[in-house]
């Protein structure tokens, strides 16, 4: 494999491991060439899903035609940076593995110059010409349009074009067009997945962590911020906590707030939190006053503008 390629993910949901050696018997449906994610998901119970964290397993995911840049190999693994997921682990995006299997090359993929269409329903299936089901795509799969027909949008993906119903996607010309909303926006884009469970490393709408979460509400609203939270934290505009407003990102620290931050959420509104706490929980809107985290909470930082709507 050349590294000065184009390669993307050809499964709606790539998990990006720590080591070509982390997944597990456990794991095979997420790491086969065919991706069975829910499959997975139904078989990791609470210690399984667990280890993912405390045993170092993952590092994050990627979603149907992302872009990686290999930078090593071994076997039938591949080393790759994730260039939308900015990182202090390397400056060219979020490092792990992903299985071979999950990448296909591609040599004309415009999608940063042409007009792309985004998946803004939670899951949309994608479709054969032939309207065959190919697959179920995540929330935030951004992949070039080709045409958009009254209801139906015809998309290049990895390996052809694909069809996806309007009604599940939002047309720009080119991805820096991508609207910035409000805070407003990025509350009422988590809402919609109060009650998902939480996955560490989860980075679609089968599942986020609690940085992936406000990752990817920040995304769906125009703004690529730092994958995990400690970064999160040191970038965007300091708020001072008497002046959060909803769609700002709180952070939580160890030691009441003086240690390392392990949490972050998202600011609702009215003195509550909406995030996806850990392991054996479920995304949820929780009050502050009186919990763990009115102890914890340490900064905030905003990352969208205000566009007077």
């Amino acid at each position: 494999m050349e590294s000065n390629n184009i390669w993307l993910v050809n499964v709606p949901v790539a998990t990006l491991w720590t080591s070509y050696e982390s997944a597990r018997e456990i794991d095979r449906d997420a790491i086969a060439g065919t991706v069975r994610l829910e499959e997975w998901l139904e078989k990791l119970t609470y210690e399984p899903r667990l280890q993912l964290c405390d045993d170092n397993l993952v590092q994050s995911q990627v979603l149907f035609g992302q872009e990686v840049m290999i930078i090593d190999e071994k076997g039938d693994w591949a080393h790759v940076v994730i260039p939308d997921q900015p990182s202090g682990k390397d400056s060219r995006g979020y490092p792990g593995w992903i299985p071979k299997d999950q990448l296909i090359q591609q040599s004309d993929w415009y999608i940063k110059q042409g007009p792309v269409a985004v998946i803004t329903s939670k899951k949309a299936l994608l479709y054969s010409e032939r309207n065959e089901r190919l697959m179920e795509l995540s929330y935030q799969t951004m992949l070039p349009a080709v045409e958009d027909i009254v209801d139906r949008i015809r998309v290049k993906t990895p390996t052809g074009i694909g069809i996806i119903r309007a009604e599940d996607a939002a047309v720009y010309q080119a991805e820096k067009e991508i609207p910035k909303n409000n805070g407003a926006a990025i509350v009422a884009s988590g809402e919609q997945f109060i009650g998902l469970p939480y996955l560490w490393g989860g980075m679609s709408s089968y599942g986020y962590d609690c940085s992936g979460f406000s990752y990817n509400m920040c995304r769906a609203n125009g703004y690529i911020i730092p994958r995990d939270a400690h970064e999160q934290a040191a970038a965007g505009e300091n708020i001072e906590l008497n002046d959060i407003l909803p769609g700002d990102l709180l952070f939580f620290a160890y030691e009441e707030g003086k240690g390392r931050i392990h949490h972050v959420g998202i600011y609702y509104g009215d003195g509550k939190l909406l995030h996806s706490p850990n392991t054996g929980k479920n995304i949820e809107i929780i009050p502050l006053a009186d919990t763990i985290y009115e102890k914890e909470l340490c900064a905030a930082r905003r990352y969208w503008m205000n566009t007077g709507e």
